[in-house]
């Protein structure tokens, strides 16, 4: 039995990864909480702050996570709100990469 998507570690080489046919998407989706698919081709998730320093700090945890993963989320900073999305530009589309860091970004508090 696979592991659960959190556990995994992301691999390193992106542009070697395929785009994720939608039924694996629908699979994996099942893991995260809060994520939207977006035209089928990227994750989003928007979560909301008391103010702009605990959104800041969120920012910077995800920001280290996907340092340490090797692979990095567009973050959209607002006061009081962080809006995050994933895709893998080098195949224009999702592949398992984008899964395991949503999955370890919902367990980032």
């Amino acid at each position: 039995m696979k592991t659960k998507l959190a556990d995994e570690k992301c691999n390193e080489a992106d542009a070697k990864q395929l785009r994720l046919p939608a039924k694996e998407i629908a699979a994996f989706k099942k893991q995260l909480s809060g994520w939207k698919l977006v035209s089928g081709k990227k994750l989003e998730k928007k979560l909301k702050f008391p103010d702009f320093k605990a959104a800041l700090k969120y920012v910077v945890k995800v920001g280290n996570l996907a340092e340490k993963q090797g692979h990095h989320p567009d973050i959209f900073l607002t006061y009081g709100a962080v809006h995050i999305q994933l895709s893998t530009h080098s195949v224009k589309g999702l592949t398992e990469n984008d899964f395991i860091l949503a999955a370890k970004i919902d367990r980032v508090s």
